[in-house]
């Protein structure tokens, strides 16, 4: 109910009342058992005879997830409460449980929990309290073998104001104590159920090194969110008898995390509200950025240090690549050809600087085959510079297809089902560069600066044998005869090669719930090859 705020009463949405509004009486107070988050909702029952299905409060759901309730409750006198989870057309319970609490029991706040589980599918369903497939989303990330887990995001930890900014303390512990915060710059509401903690948690399970990414503000209010960020990197790293360590192993995690990177601000948070006039900007934001720098660098020398801006002192350099793209004003597909365009705009950067991370969105906004190809270009132009380029991060990653905030993003899901885009794809298709030597090739094309190649040899863990794989991307109308040389390299094993193509019809078809593998890669012989000392010939 913290969602309507602290400014008590509070409106109490998207929960609705059940019953008729005389026979119950709903007010907000800050009056729960959390120091955190003191916001309860009171309900006075002043029917003397209720209707059989009882009087309270139902909340709509989220697309047919299913549900845990654990609720906080302290009662004047005994309570019997029935939890439900009900259709929302027609009403219809899909499951229900019944709680009976003698007055004793619940004099003060008692915790209460139960697990609804139905005995029919329904995709829309509400939760009455008058009172995901487990597994699969996380799996879709670990087929694509992440070295880098980027979170929490984005604009997320920004906030307009720093009112809705994310506070990584207030998003550690048990999930009922957090007050959750409004996510302006996209307008939802979180209750934090994925923090700081789950956000480690993610990236050591799926075998990624995590890159968290915090807030930086005005340089007069600077001092307590430097320590802020260095408190957040000792939760993450410290010993379980450090003060913030010890908060960590008290939530089954004593082991300290690999935290080893650390991003410090979003696309510069350059936002008036945060620096004041914009001309003050860049002079504000180079002070903030290096009272962060300079604190986190003396405390913690091994930690990585990322900075968008190319004038600071960093270990590494943001490049948000949607962020360039969209200094110009291209409509889709104009967007796609651009990120396309932009495979060589690492080949003639400096080797003295520091290196790059493009760590933001390496999409081309839409989740169709060209806006795919396009990434794939702009990939291996990263991988072509890999000397110099040491990480790149797809963000977003997920999209509830009931509630899209992004057009598109690389997993799609509802409550049912998930799938990937041709991006998501992609991805999967670049998953074995990670470690992988690079070779230098030559594309033998009329056109090869506009048809982006790069190749590799990479090391199969499971049967040991070293592959060599090339990688084409023709985002063009016409098909490409192409040739590829590789100097040094014995050909001899060319008939076992194959090809996998990530192709279709339309550039512009795509993945969807009703056709979930309409563009995925296809492997297969690599029939019509032909193998002359070092070279291969083949079309895309």
């Amino acid at each position: 109910f913290e969602a309507g705020g602290t400014q008590v009463p509070s409106n109490i949405a998207p929960w609705t009342i059940v019953g008729q509004e005389s026979a119950i009486l709903l007010q907000t107070q800050l009056s729960s058992c959390f120091e955190r988050n003191k916001v309860a909702l009171k309900m006075d029952v002043r029917c003397d005879n209720c209707p059989f299905d009882g009087v309270g409060v139902s909340h709509p759901g989220f697309w047919g997830m299913k549900y845990k309730v654990v609720f906080f409750v302290r009662s004047e006198g005994p309570l019997d409460t029935t939890e439900s989870l009900r259709k929302s057309e027609g009403g219809g319970i899909l499951a229900s449980s019944n709680i009976n609490t003698s007055e004793s029991e619940i004099s003060n706040w008692k915790r209460m929990e139960t697990t609804l589980v139905a005995d029919a599918s329904s995709s829309n369903s509400s939760l009455y309290l008058t009172t995901t497939k487990k597994g699969d989303l996380v799996n879709m990330l670990i087929n694509l073998k992440p070295i880098i887990f980027r979170f929490l995001g984005g604009c997320f930890i920004e906030g307009q104001t720093l009112r809705n900014a994310f506070r990584w303390k207030d998003r550690v512990g048990p999930w009922e104590q957090r007050p959750g915060h409004f996510g302006d710059v996209w307008s939802y509401w979180t209750d934090e159920g994925f923090g700081y903690f789950e956000g480690l948690q993610l990236a050591e399970d799926i075998g990624a090194r995590p890159l968290w990414v915090f807030n930086n503000v005005d340089t007069n209010i600077i001092t307590p969110f430097v320590q802020e960020a260095l408190d957040g990197i000792e939760f993450a790293r410290d010993e379980a008898t450090s003060r913030w360590g010890s908060l960590r192993a008290s939530m089954g995690h004593p082991k300290p995390f690999d935290l080893k990177n650390v991003a410090i601000g979003n696309e510069d948070c350059g936002k008036t509200n945060y620096q004041g006039m914009l001309s003050r900007f860049l002079l504000s934001f180079f002070k903030n950025y290096l009272a962060f720098y300079k604190t986190i660098r003396h405390a913690n020398p091994d930690i990585q240090i990322i900075s968008k801006p190319l004038d600071h002192p960093a270990d590494m350099y943001d490049y948000h690549a949607i962020s360039y793209l969209l200094q110009l004003t291209f409509t889709y597909p104009h967007e796609a050809i651009k990120m396309f365009n932009n495979a060589h705009v690492f080949d003639k950067t400096p080797r003295n600087d520091p290196k790059y991370a493009p760590i933001g969105d390496i999409q081309a906004k839409h989740g169709t085959l060209l806006g795919a190809v396009s990434e794939a270009g702009f990939l291996i132009g990263l991988e072509r510079n890999s000397d110099h380029v040491i990480m790149a991060s797809y963000t977003p990653l997920f999209v509830n297809a009931n509630d899209r905030m992004w057009n598109r993003d690389a997993i799609v899901f509802n409550s049912n089902h998930v799938y990937g885009t041709p991006s998501y794809w992609v991805q999967f298709m670049f998953r074995e560069s990670n470690g992988a030597t690079f070779l230098k090739s030559q594309l033998q094309t009329p056109d090869s600066d506009s048809v982006p190649a790069s190749a590799i040899l990479w090391i199969n863990p499971q049967d040991k044998k070293t592959y060599l794989k090339i990688k084409v991307a023709n985002v063009g109308n016409n098909q490409i005869n192409f040739k590829i040389s590789l100097n040094g390299f014995e050909s001899s094993n060319a008939t076992k090669a194959t090809k996998t193509m990530l192709t279709s019809e339309n550039a512009l078809d795509e993945n969807s719930f009703a056709n979930p593998k309409e563009i995925v890669p296809k492997r297969n012989p690599l029939q019509s090859a032909r193998h002359t000392s070092s070279s291969f010939i083949d079309t895309i």
